[in-house]
């Protein structure tokens, strides 16, 4: 395994933003697409949801992506990580494979998606102040106060839609970003030694066996009613939102840093409730649009914002 390390050599990549221009455009349209690609997340478990129960979503969508995962790594011989990058992707693999996927969709058994997306907006400021935790950098004042507003007017509209009360939903939206914000964090910051497809693909392997123990437990007990929808959703779920996306996600946040990466998130809940009203038929309100604006100039300023 040495010897195919020694041979293999993977990119070094910064985790923090990259001063070269074409770098950053390219890991500003690769973290884009990444976003663009869990945009449709929501509308997909909503979709699973209507042949499978909650647990068995998140079972069987983790065990799809470990055999997906398996086999890139298989077929590429990736080498095997660091010592050193284990507990890192445990947490991956807790917060981005298990935690996440778990709290939303059980929350969407009882949320509408537009709803669940608009409270999930908060994942970029929460991913942004881990990731500077974690690495000791921090970024500007300006990038700081864009975030804190971009977040407030995602809170704010949230809190509109429930007449100031959470909900349980709620609360499993919130500890549902919160985990996710760790796995975003300390995968950005695994990008630095690692290809980020290989970070998300070595998470996922590492969360097979709760996977495969939630499918073994949640199958029989929860009704199952395969319909070409369901199985979109699942399919959707597993290939993309578990795997796919994150390839292009890791490596644009490698490319211009978690910081910078993590704000192009606040386009996220936006996209998605274009998508629950236009798959979904959901009603918006009145108020999206002025998020909408609030949020867009937010990304703008902390894209320009240098880090500290």
């Amino acid at each position: 395994m040495e010897a195919q390390r020694s041979a293999i050599v993977p990119a070094r990549i910064s985790p923090l933003p990259t001063s070269r221009g074409a770098d950053r455009a390219d890991g500003t349209l690769l973290a884009a697409l990444g976003v663009l690609a869990f945009s449709f997340s929501f509308p997909a478990t909503h979709a699973a949801l209507a042949g499978f129960g909650p647990w068995s979503v998140t079972g069987v969508r983790g065990t799809l992506a470990a055999v997906i995962a398996l086999s890139a790594l298989w077929f590429s011989g990736a080498p095997l990580p660091r010592r050193a990058d284990w507990p890192g992707l445990a947490v991956v693999a807790a917060g981005c494979v298990i935690g996440f996927p778990l709290l939303t969709t059980l929350a969407l058994q009882t949320s509408s998606t537009a709803h669940s997306a608009v409270v999930i907006g908060v994942l970029p400021m929460a991913t942004a102040t881990i990731g500077a935790l974690r690495t000791r950098r921090h970024p500007s004042r300006a990038f700081w106060a864009a975030a804190a507003t971009g977040a407030a007017a995602v809170i704010a509209f949230t809190v509109s839609q429930n007449h100031g009360r959470p909900t349980v939903a709620d609360l499993s939206l919130f500890g549902g970003l919160l985990t996710c914000a760790a796995g975003y964090a300390e995968g950005g910051r695994l990008s630095a030694r690692l290809p980020g497809w290989q970070v998300i693909a070595w998470g996922v392997v590492l969360a097979a066996p709760v996977s495969l123990a939630v499918c073994a437990l949640a199958l029989p007990r929860e009704p199952v009613h395969l319909s070409a929808e369901a199985v979109a959703g699942m399919a959707y779920l597993a290939g993309v939102s578990q795997f796919g996306g994150f390839v292009v996600w890791y490596r644009g946040m490698g490319l211009i840093g978690v910081a910078r990466a993590s704000q192009l998130q606040l386009a996220q809940p936006l996209l998605t409730l274009v998508w629950a009203v236009l798959l979904l038929g959901e009603r918006m309100t009145a108020a999206v649009p002025v998020t909408a604006v609030v949020v867009l100039g937010c990304i703008v300023v902390t894209q320009r914002a240098r880090a500290a």
